[in-house]
């Protein structure tokens, strides 16, 4: 259940590779259609993986072929997914059992289409409906500037990641749009960043300050060409080694420098883009500028903000609540106070 990635172990075939009704067979043929689809690279690993481990299941129970399942198997491997402990003894979220369900029934529909298979069984497989959370912690802007103040500019390491947190502090672009960046994205003139096939296989443009461009400019003038050691990559955050940063070793990166900073919230990356959002939604910004932004194909992914962000609701409270307003005068609603209750209201009734 690791997120990190093993490519080698995955291929390690199911049941009868040789049998071209079986399962083995079955998923390298959707994985290439999925290719053909031009699919993400994640999406078409993930997919993999999940039938992978659901083949695997159907196999010790005697099942090999795609064409023999049936409904009411879903539905046992559906209450297996619910009871499954991980090593730590915690469950699967029902977030993670919805995505493994999804796969395999992307997967049966393919089959159906694709007329290998006689018909969906999946296709009345119901899935979890996935827990609406919130992010677990947001950095306050004291609290970044703290975490962004570890980094020790007298080095051209230390230099290259004061950059990598100003760039993610001012943009809130994913870990992997930021390790994808090539030096041709950063358009200093118009104060842009060019994100590259972002997640979706999606291009967007996004906004990044003075601030940001200056120690990314100080960090290409001093610090960059001694990290260059052989041929140029292109990528404009360069490793010790002078190759493209690697995604885990960036996580520890950013995790020990929020340690450092001994703000008392535990995060990585993520907790950045996190906490623009947050920042940005209590500056007064509209979270549709915030969606395109943060690259969300959906608003409704961008909304979890508002929930996250109480500046509104805290002035609410104050100004409505009896212990808040006791010896004090009654303060009349404004406009935005309206506007929050109704937002909050029309939340309810959906």
């Amino acid at each position: 259940m690791s997120k990190t990635r093993k490519p080698p172990a995955l291929e390690t075939p199911v049941g009868d590779p040789a049998d071209p009704r079986g399962f083995w067979q079955r998923i390298l043929a959707y994985r290439q259609w999925m290719q053909v689809q031009n699919y993400s690279e994640a999406t078409i690993h993930d997919r993999f993986h999940h039938l992978r481990a659901l083949a695997e299941w159907l196999e010790e129970r005697g099942v090999s072929k795609p064409a023999e399942v049936t409904l009411p198997m879903l539905e046992r491997y559906q209450r297996y997914l619910f009871h499954y402990r991980k090593e730590d003894g915690k469950p699967l979220s029902f977030r993670h059992q919805a995505t493994r369900l999804a796969s395999l029934r992307g997967f049966f529909k393919w089959l159906a289409k694709s007329r290998l298979a006689l018909y969906n069984p999946a296709s009345e497989l119901p899935v979890p409906r996935p827990e609406r959370r919130l992010p677990p912690v947001t950095l306050t802007a004291a609290e970044v500037e703290a975490v962004i103040n570890q980094t020790d500019i007298r080095t051209s390491t230390g230099l290259r990641d004061r950059a990598v947190l100003e760039v993610f502090y001012s943009t809130g672009i994913r870990r992997s749009e930021l390790i994808a960046l090539q030096l041709q994205d950063l358009d200093a003139a118009r104060g842009a960043v060019f994100v590259r096939q972002g997640k979706g296989k999606r291009d967007r443009v996004v906004p990044i300050g003075a601030r940001a461009l200056a120690w990314v400019a100080k960090y290409q003038a001093e610090a960059r060409p001694l990290l260059v050691t052989g041929p140029d990559p292109g990528n404009l955050f360069l490793s010790e080694r002078g190759g493209r940063l690697g995604k885990d070793w960036l996580t520890r990166l950013v995790t020990d420098y929020i340690e450092a900073a001994g703000v008392g919230k535990h995060g990585s990356c993520h907790l950045f883009r996190h906490s623009v959002a947050t920042l940005m939604l209590e500056g007064g910004a509209d979270i549709r500028y915030i969606q395109q932004m943060l690259g969300h194909a959906k608003l409704e992914t961008t909304q979890v903000y508002t929930q996250v962000s109480i500046t509104q609701l805290k002035a609410v409270h104050q100004a409505t609540h009896p212990a808040s307003r006791a010896d004090r005068p009654a303060v009349k609603a404004t406009a935005s106070d309206q506007k929050l209750l109704s937002s909050l209201t029309a939340e309810d009734e959906n």
